[in-house]
């Protein structure tokens, strides 16, 4: 027996939107199925993948997203436009196992431990307990706060354990464009030294071996322009903060970087953002 309605069966409004009434508690992948019998299960979940089911005031790309009576679903021609309700974070996916959030510059990943910051960590936490207050998440790699990129949080500690065991033999290559002082003298390098931290919790560049863990930096020159120049960074290791201290062990620091020695900001008009951006992974 189906125990929803739409509020206004099959019609589709200006918005190009079908409408469904929930009367009853349910899920929303199997409401879904349910409502649009001429859909496959396989169409359904593209809808919720594309971003273009809403309940509510929010897109909703959660499976089992639980539904109570009175609540509104909204299923779209097209992704609708998304206000984003998160300062610092935009929701790029999510299901029933991860979230996947793009984090700007300037955000912490996680707590430093010093009071109450704002992380993209307690963001999201309170963004899946919204749903449920019984709904947690669990870290599965970080990103510099003055780093901007695709980040993942995992909705269980399984899938949390399974990702980082993985991690290594996963991800082969890990790349970044950066904005650094000056232009390396060799357009093209490695460099390679130990690193430790502080009390304080700066990282140190040391050439002596067994002085910290081992660190392997990668970098090309792409553009150089008014004091300033594009890098492509690839690592070879993982270290806290590696590429910021690289860059200033090599006399280049990043732009706007003043923890790691940046003195200079590029002028109106320069065409490059100063910031750490991630450019790719590469999966086996």
């Amino acid at each position: 027996m189906n125990t929803f309605q739409n509020r206004r069966t099959g019609s589709r409004g200006p918005e190009n939107k079908l409408v469904l009434s929930v009367t009853e508690n349910n899920e929303l992948l199997k409401f879904l199925i349910e409502q649009m019998p001429g859909k496959s299960r396989t169409s359904v979940k593209s809808l919720l993948a594309h971003r273009m089911v809403v309940v509510g005031p929010r897109i909703i790309t959660q499976f089992n997203y639980p539904l109570k009576p009175g609540m509104e679903v909204c299923v779209y021609g097209s992704a609708p436009y998304d206000k984003n309700p998160y300062q610092g974070v935009k929701l790029a996916f999510e299901d029933e196992h991860l979230l996947v959030v793009e984090k700007r510059s300037g955000l912490l990943s996680v707590s430093t431990g010093k009071g109450s910051e704002k992380t993209a960590f307690n963001i999201l936490s309170d963004h899946v307990k919204r749903q449920n207050r019984a709904n947690r998440i669990f870290v599965v790699h970080r990103l510099d706060k003055d780093a901007s990129g695709l980040m993942m949080f995992a909705k269980t500690i399984h899938v949390q354990k399974l990702l980082q065991e993985a991690w290594q033999e996963t991800v082969e290559e890990r790349g970044y464009l950066v904005v650094a002082e000056g232009k390396p003298e060799e357009e093209e390098g490695s460099y390679t030294s130990w690193l430790r931290e502080s009390k304080a919790l700066i990282m140190y560049s040391s050439a002596t071996p067994g002085e910290g863990q081992k660190a392997i930096t990668h970098y090309k020159t792409l553009k150089f322009r008014k004091g300033f120049c594009l890098l492509q960074v690839m690592l070879e290791t993982g270290r806290k903060n590696q590429i910021r201290v690289h860059m200033q062990a090599l006399g280049h620091p990043i732009t706007g970087d003043k923890k790691y020695g940046a003195k200079r900001i590029p002028s109106a008009g320069w065409p490059f953002m100063p910031t750490c951006l991630p450019l790719h992974t590469r999966n086996r």
